[in-house]
């Protein structure tokens, strides 16, 4: 493998990580980086656990997905111990013969057409959401230790742009969230003869009574034009 080439595609990658404008658009360019740097790496994806859900991130192909799908049934698989259990990293060299762990994914992943995985825990700040990014190839013995180390690289940066994107999509959300909330204050408000505080307890009062989330309320309130 060519090292300096592949340092100045990843130096590229992650550039264009950092311009990507959504948490969706980010996770779909490291997962496609993942196909076009990562030697033997014909599909890629992230699986994300969230509680008791699964969660199947830009998958490059349906081979990830009916991969994915197939842990989750099954309550096993490599990239879905990887996320729960935290291990670091995993390689499987042959789904044909692997016998002694997962023993009801690996024959039938073997049968929808992988033939060797890769994968590596996706560190994220947040404690709940535990990720792996996961590299599938159709031949069997397709990763190295090249292609391990090919992978921490790009885990680690995809860690870090996935961590910043998902804050930037908090702050926005968050921002449009308050913009709402004043602008349902302000109809409260006129409607009522109320001040702000008395216009924000309202609001608050009907997100409790209906068990719907304040801003949800907020946005209700400005639609209809009325509480």
């Amino acid at each position: 493998m060519d090292w300096r080439e592949f340092s100045l595609q990843m130096a590229s990658m992650a550039r264009e990580l950092l311009s990507q404008d959504s948490v969706p658009a980010t996770l779909a360019k490291i997962t496609s980086s993942a196909v076009e740097l990562v030697e033997g790496c014909d599909a890629a994806g992230i699986l994300l656990l969230r509680k008791n859900e699964v969660l199947s991130l830009a998958p490059t192909g349906q081979l990830v997905s009916d991969s994915d799908r197939l842990q989750e049934r099954l309550g096993e698989g490599p990239c879905f111990d990887a996320a729960r259990q935290g291990h670091p990293v995993f390689r499987i060299e042959d789904l044909s013969t692997e016998t002694v762990r997962w023993r009801a994914y690996a024959p039938q992943a073997h049968a929808l057409g992988i033939g060797s995985m890769m994968g590596l825990l996706l560190y994220t700040e947040d404690e709940h959401d535990l990720g792996a990014l996961n590299f599938y190839s159709r031949k069997a013995g397709a990763f190295t230790e090249a292609s391990e180390t090919a992978g921490w690289l790009l885990a680690s940066h995809a860690a870090v742009a996935f961590s910043a994107a998902r804050d930037h999509a908090q702050m926005q959300q968050a921002v449009e969230t308050r913009h709402v909330i004043g602008e349902a204050m302000g109809i409260v408000m006129a409607q009522r003869n109320v001040d702000e505080h008395e216009a924000f307890a309202v609001l608050r009062r009907s997100s409790q009574t209906r068990n719907v989330k304040l801003r949800e309320v907020a946005r209700q309130v400005c639609e209809r034009g009325t509480l």
